[in-house]
């Protein structure tokens, strides 16, 4: 791990130095990349972490969806109870001590561009990389995702997304609207309804699933979401597709208090609330509120891959596996089916293994491989 940078003419350069970051680079160097000067990691963080550094303190181990083990270290905390935004990072930081990943940080990638004799050229706030091929593992978190609908502008209380909230306490004495069907939207409600009264919008009825969460319902999943990056199509997240575990305490202790009782979508927001319009178009039902929070999602950060001109008229990319269809030393891991801890391990390898076939056809597996 290094604060300086290192070469500028690499073979691989890794972009972001969360899950899916590690992973690629922890199979990276069994395909026979040598750190530093095989491959670079690129982190626009202060320190290991990733997305995990910025969780609502209140979200603990045993409320995530599952984080799973980094390739060579598991992941075995002692408390469920224990704050994921320290327990998470701190695993990041143990895995790239132990791997002695090369991650350069902070450094924010800005554009990726083609360069010249076959390579590209990574341009940052801290110099410019020259690679053979670029791994993108920069996830979501740092483009939440906010709808809009007529009057947000005028709403006169507090709009904020999931990655604004810190704390239920925030609300006490407002009645707070809580938009999104996933499980942020059910743990965030479930939090703010103990010190304040809530109601909770969403586009769809929820899709409540009973039984556990095993591999064989996380690679239906995953399947669900390669499908549509296979197609072209923008991907949902393989969270969105799973629906809303039963069995999770805090789901269950909402379900029991009454505070799952969905709403559809309103209509518009007014100034000192939300409102729906009836059938016939005219002015429905409202309710006052004094502040909006947007469980709305995420989208993909891949703006610094914009001057490449790979995405499509809806603004995707096509896919074939990790690799973006007709460029094959551009991946994609973190993307789609691997925007999540379930797939992104498997991603990194598929990547790792599917560049050492590009860059280095016929060059002998090292032994660690």
């Amino acid at each position: 791990m290094t604060s300086t940078p290192g070469p500028r003419d690499v073979d691989v350069v890794v972009i972001g130095a969360g899950q899916a970051g590690l992973s690629t680079a922890w199979a990276l160097a069994r395909q026979g990349f040598a750190p530093g000067t095989g491959f670079l990691v690129l982190d626009g963080e202060d320190a290991p972490g990733g997305a995990w550094r910025h969780r609502w303190p209140s979200l603990t181990l045993g409320t995530t969806h599952r984080v799973h083990h980094l390739p060579g270290l598991p992941f075995t905390p002692d408390d469920d109870g224990a704050p994921a935004v320290e327990s998470v990072p701190a695993y990041f930081a143990e895995y790239e001590q132990r791997f002695a990943v090369p991650v350069v940080r902070p450094v924010r990638v800005t554009a990726v561009r083609r360069g010249a004799d076959d390579r590209f050229r990574v341009e940052t706030d801290r110099g410019t990389w020259i690679p053979r091929a670029v791994v993108n593992a920069t996830g979501t978190w740092t483009r939440p995702f906010v709808p809009r609908y007529p009057g947000q502008e005028l709403f006169r209380g507090r709009q904020l997304h999931t990655v604004d909230y810190r704390s239920a306490e925030d609300f006490r004495g407002q009645h707070v609207v809580v938009v999104g069907g996933g499980a942020s939207a059910t743990q965030l409600l479930a939090e703010i309804s103990r010190v304040t009264s809530t109601t909770w919008v969403t586009r769809r009825p929820p899709v409540w699933r009973d039984g556990p969460f095993d591999d064989d319902a996380g690679r239906r999943a995953v399947a669900m979401v390669e499908e549509a990056v296979r197609e072209g199509r923008r991907p949902g997240s393989v969270v969105g597709v799973t629906g809303l575990a039963l069995s999770t305490p805090y789901v269950r202790e909402g379900l029991e208090r009454g505070i799952l009782e969905r709403q559809p979508m309103f209509d518009r927001i007014i100034p000192d609330g939300v409102a729906w319009d009836a059938a016939d178009g005219t002015e429905g039902g409202s309710v006052a509120a004094g502040a909006i929070l947007w469980a709305t999602g995420f989208r993909a950060a891949v703006g610094h891959l914009a001057p490449l001109r790979l995405r499509d008229a809806g603004r995707s990319f096509r896919m074939e596996g990790t690799q973006v269809a007709g460029e094959p030393r551009l991946h994609l891991v973190g993307y789609g089916p691997s925007a999540s801890t379930i797939g992104a391990n498997r991603a990194g390898q598929a990547a790792a293994r599917a560049l050492r076939r590009e860059l280095r056809p016929g060059a002998p597996l090292p032994r660690t491989a």
